[in-house]
């Protein structure tokens, strides 16, 4: 009994620790790019349990710890993408225009391969947001892309907490289009808003005094038991917002309606905030500086919907140029792969510097996210989350070829497992596509790339198939 017992608390701490385990790495002889302090060239880097302690030349590793030559390379911190659905369960609650109450943290799937695909490129965390059905949606969760971790494993920790804003068309479609609810306007999504947070400072005077109250009570200096007010899970969350604990990422396109939410939160001194999208944010530029505003944009997607029209490859540049705190982001699976050459196009369009162009996808969204103080930068004393690239990151020959989060290999591109990225020869016909597949995974059978389920009859040497 004492063994099992023994057992089962090993159990425990080894799941418990997961989301803590760290690795060692000395990287020598490549132009660290730190972000922050410019570039160095022919410069090692060494990370210990998981956080970079040198910076330097002739470094030296302790035993144990493996060496990597980069001569020749690019070693730069790991990417950082602002707005991301990858990893999610569910996406959007969208039975209310305001879901507050609602969280991605137990919204994510620790198994989808597209953080395995955004490792390869070079990036290490992601802000996991909730979809834009919803005025006030959900929380949102920023995560490190620990794959083959469990749930706790990708989350970030120490992270501050941030909520999913939507503005425009999703919110009028969703509620007032289909369900004949508000908003069904530009002009009801800012009364959502401005209702709610009435509701929630109206919650937050009444739970306070009922509190007060009940205290009193128990202690003898009131005679009547107080009138309950219930704990409300979304006002709580509204309450949070209002005395600044959560950051809000807002999802928005058009310049008067960025500018409408500005005011709104000027009104109830919201200050920590940054735009998704914002793809008329250049209009309005002097405003979100004035303001201390934020923006996370495409580098020039747009006019998959009407709303998004009146936009420029020039956003990202005139944004930064105006002095504001801009990120390029993916919101998708795709995008994320590549967020490097999505930066290196504010260099093509808008003559952004290099360094600038960069920041954009490092050190910036960390600073949106809360977390500039631990990742976006190689520093002494930051998280060592790097990526080894092949050339210069901007350039769209460059390739990440390994890529560390808490000094940990999470990819290398030199020993990527085949069944990682499946590779099928467009010259091969079906039967030698699906052999070579079998050969490549050992005689246990399966399903293959094209969803044929193989068996092998040892006896006849021959392969059985059929396809779905």
């Amino acid at each position: 009994m004492k063994k099992i017992v023994l057992l089962f608390f090993a159990l425990l701490l080894s799941l418990g620790g997961y989301a803590q385990e760290k690795g060692s790495v000395l990287i020598t002889g490549g132009t660290v790019m730190t972000i922050t302090d410019g570039n160095k060239e022919n410069t090692d880097l060494l990370i210990e349990d998981g956080i970079i302690t040198e910076i330097g030349r002739d470094l030296s590793a302790p035993g144990g710890v493996e060496i990597i030559d980069a001569s020749g390379k690019y070693v730069m911190p790991g990417i950082i993408d602002a707005h991301s659905h990858i990893a999610a369960v569910d996406v959007n609650e969208w039975t209310h225009p305001v879901t507050a109450e609602v969280t991605m943290e137990e919204s994510i799937d620790p198994n989808d391969i597209n953080m395995y695909w955004a490792l390869a490129g070079g990036v290490t965390s992601i802000h996991l947001m909730h979809g834009s059905a919803n005025v006030i949606g959900g929380q949102n969760e920023t995560l490190k892309l620990r794959y083959g971790g469990d749930m706790d494993a990708l989350r970030f920790d120490g992270a501050p907490r941030t909520i999913k804003f939507a503005l425009g068309e999703n919110p009028t479609r969703v509620h007032g289009q289909r369900f004949n609810v508000q908003p069904r306007t530009r002009m009801g999504v800012e009364q959502v808003v401005r209702d709610h947070f009435d509701a929630a400072l109206d919650y937050r005077r009444n739970r306070r005094e009922y509190l007060e109250a009940r205290e009193a009570y128990k202690e003898g200096a009131r005679e009547e038991a107080p009138v309950p007010v219930a704990k409300n899970a979304r006002m709580e969350v509204l309450v949070d917002i209002l005395e600044g604990e959560i950051r809000v990422h807002c999802h928005s396109y058009r310049a008067d309606e960025i500018m409408m939410l500005m005011r709104v939160f000027d009104d109830y001194d919201i200050e920590d905030y940054t735009f998704q999208h914002a793809n008329e944010a250049f209009k309005i530029a002097p405003e979100l500086r004035k303001n201390s505003a934020y923006t996370s944009v495409f580098s020039d997607w747009w006019a998959y919907k009407f709303e998004v029209y009146y936009s420029t490859a020039f956003n990202a540049s005139i944004l930064n140029a105006s002095g504001v705190i801009n990120s390029i982001n993916s919101d998708s699976g795709e995008l994320i792969r590549h967020l490097n050459h999505e930066a290196a196009k504010t260099v093509h369009y808008g003559d952004t510097s290099k360094q600038d162009a960069l920041r954009m996808i490092t050190i910036n969204p960390a600073m949106q996210l809360g977390i500039d103080e631990k990742v976006g930068s190689i520093e002494e004393g930051k998280h060592g989350d790097v990526a080894i690239w092949s050339g210069h990151p901007l350039s769209i020959y460059s390739l990440a070829e390994a890529t560390f989060v808490d000094g940990k290999k999470y990819f290398d591109r030199d020993e990527d497992a085949d069944d990682m990225r499946l590779e099928v020869n467009p010259a091969d016909d079906f039967e030698h596509a699906d052999r070579r597949w079998y050969e490549e995974h050992g005689r246990r059978g399966g399903t293959c790339l094209r969803g044929a389920e193989i068996r092998f009859n040892e006896q006849e040497m021959q392969f059985r198939y059929q396809t779905n």
